[in-house]
């Protein structure tokens, strides 16, 4: 089963999100928690974009980094993963964390939502942040992504 990742066509693909290293990181996190990478498909996009898909499936009226439509299935993981590179920029500033690291954490956010992992209560959210840097431990940016 294939992840993919594409861009909107105006904008360009992050050269430093490698392809096949990400997808076999992605793997091996869904393993952790029991699970099978099955189809995932990641549309790096910008905020008009992601606003759009808010309001037309989620009836929300605001930006946000990624939008997850999880379509998994027994113990495959599947989904489509919209993420916009305008508002991971804007939170890389905005909590002082490097963007190639914010990115690469909402690449998984994604994912970790399609294990089953919520955010939505302050107890969700800080398990889901657990979730992610220990995910994040498992990628070595300077060696792994280069």
């Amino acid at each position: 089963m294939p992840i993919t990742f594409q861009a909107e066509n105006h904008l360009s693909f992050p050269s430093f999100v490698k392809r096949r290293k990400t997808a076999a990181w992605i793997k091996q996190v869904a393993e952790k928690y029991g699970k099978k990478a099955g189809d995932v498909n990641y549309l790096f996009c910008d905020d008009e974009r992601i606003l759009s898909v808010n309001k037309q499936y989620l009836s929300h009226d605001y930006y946000t980094d990624i939008i997850t439509f999880d379509f998994s299935g027994g113990g495959s993981v599947s989904g489509d993963i919209f993420i916009s590179l305008d508002t991971v920029k804007s939170n890389s500033q905005k909590y002082q964390t490097d963007f190639v690291e914010e990115l690469h954490r909402v690449i998984i956010h994604g994912v970790l939502h399609l294990c089953g992992l919520k955010d939505k209560s302050a107890e969700e959210a800080e398990k889901m942040r657990k979730a992610e840097n220990e995910a994040l431990g498992l990628l070595d940016f300077k060696t792994k992504q280069s």
